[in-house]
């Protein structure tokens, strides 16, 4: 499979030069300072529904985003014209955008030793030469998987197909330049399981950097299905106090949570239920949660975040212990502190596996409930109440005994990250946050 560039419309240098004429305008006008990203994405994905295809997409994009600095005032503007004129026009927008806007005494590029020097080859870009007629095959492979599992299959939501590839360089008027291209491939299936007048659906996706690690089609079709069928005669259950085991996929949203919460805006506004916690145990003694920026064929790798700071590995959990926030050169200073390299977020936040699978798991809750969706937006980062709808698995003895649906979990996000009781290794990589089934001591389950 070939990594060598392909199929973009200008080539990297051709964007380097894009970026040095933005930086040269805002010079000529008299900006003190000047940030630009130049960008090219495209791409295609594929939809079939029931053996017909349904949707064929394919996307081209490219933009120019300037910022610039006329002292302590900031002005943004983009473009998608690539012409000479179109970034003169773009610098001086922005220029114009900052005349008018009060001054910020934390506004401004980062200090340069802060920014990136080392960029290690990350293995990020995988182009994936599929013609359109295979992957239209390949979705059709992995609905008719689905299918195939069981007679209880009786309808598809649709499978799906997608490769993007993208590339980018950002640069700044203190002589920093810096990117490189990317690419990012997905399957999807999500199919429907019925018995009676019961339906129930489900879904599973696989997505990686390089195609050649994605799930077969056809495992991933079996996969959805066999979700699906699992989920028939789910019934609701009476309210109480339970543990709750979040499976591998869900529980990386926890650490979503958690990233929300030690983010620079939430703290320097005072709105996260983690304010002034560096240095406190947020987590029972054994767990770790680390950032490594640098993984090869990461969906997070970076070199250096989105204002060219410089990516480290670090750990933001230690002993159970906050170490670390995820500051931008702005929060940073808003907070007294120094950037950690997160403009534009994470970078690979894993929590460390324990020991147990995910049987183990099961077999540690004992009774409780297993969370495999959750639905709804109700959680409180200002003061970390946390209520979602949810559906899973009812255990009992360590075993899984019926689906249940139409519950809801609530607690609080300090009290459930205090109250973790163990990490599975069943670690599941999907985006920027990889984790475990997460076993948490006691919640609040609302049913019947």
């Amino acid at each position: 499979m070939s990594t060598e560039p392909s199929g973009f419309s200008y080539s990297l240098s051709t964007l380097q030069q894009r970026a040095e004429e933005v930086l040269g305008h805002a010079r000529e006008k008299g900006c003190t300072g000047c940030e630009v990203e130049v960008s090219e994405a495209f791409g295609f994905s594929v939809g079939v529904r029931c053996g017909e295809i349904e949707t064929i997409e394919h996307n081209r994009d490219k933009s120019i985003g300037v910022t610039v600095y006329c002292g302590q005032r900031k002005g943004q503007a983009s473009t998608s014209d690539f012409s000479s004129a179109a970034l003169r026009d773009t610098v001086e927008a922005a220029r114009n955008i900052a005349r008018f806007t009060a001054e910020d005494g934390c506004a401004g590029l980062p200090e340069a030793e802060l920014l990136a020097t080392d960029f290690p080859g990350l293995d990020l870009y995988h182009p994936w030469l599929l013609p359109v007629e295979d992957a239209v095959e390949m979705a059709r492979r992995m609905e008719s998987a689905a299918f195939g599992t069981s007679p209880e299959i009786r309808n598809s939501e649709g499978a799906s197909v997608s490769t993007q590839q993208s590339q980018f360089v950002f640069a700044n008027s203190l002589g920093f330049m810096g990117g490189y291209p990317s690419s990012r491939h997905d399957l999807f299936c999500a199919v429907i399981a019925g018995e009676n007048e019961g339906m129930q659906r489900d879904d599973w996706y696989s997505t990686h950097r390089n195609a050649i690690e994605l799930e077969s089609p056809e495992a991933v079709g079996v996969r959805a299905a066999q979700r699906a069928v699992a989920r028939l005669r789910s019934r609701r259950i009476k309210t109480g106090q339970a543990p709750v085991l979040f499976e591998a996929p869900v529980a990386a949203s926890l650490l979503g949570h958690l990233v929300h919460a030690l983010s620079g805006g939430a703290l320097y506004r005072k709105s996260s239920f983690l304010l002034d916690h560096l240095g406190r145990s947020i987590f029972p003694p054994f767990v770790r949660v680390s950032e490594r920026p640098h993984l090869a064929r990461g969906l997070a790798s970076a070199p250096f975040d989105g204002e060219g700071v410089a990516t480290h590995d670090r750990a933001v959990v230690e002993g159970g212990v906050l170490q670390g926030y995820f500051l931008s050169v702005y929060s940073a200073r808003k907070l007294g502190m120094c950037s950690t390299g997160n403009a534009g977020g994470s970078h690979n936040l894993i929590l460390e596996p324990g020991e147990q699978d995910f049987e183990g798991l099961l077999k540690l809750m004992g009774r409780g409930l297993l969370v495999t969706e959750l639905l709804g937006q109700g959680v409180n980062i200002v003061n970390g109440d946390y209520s979602r709808g949810a559906a899973g698995f009812w255990v009992e003895d360590g075993q899984i005994a019926h689906p249940v649906e139409e519950i809801t979990i609530a607690g609080n996000l300090r009290e459930m990250f205090g109250g973790v009781l163990a990490v599975g290794r069943d670690v599941l990589v999907r985006g920027s946050k990889q984790t475990g089934s997460l076993l948490i001591g006691r919640m609040t389950v609302g049913g019947a």
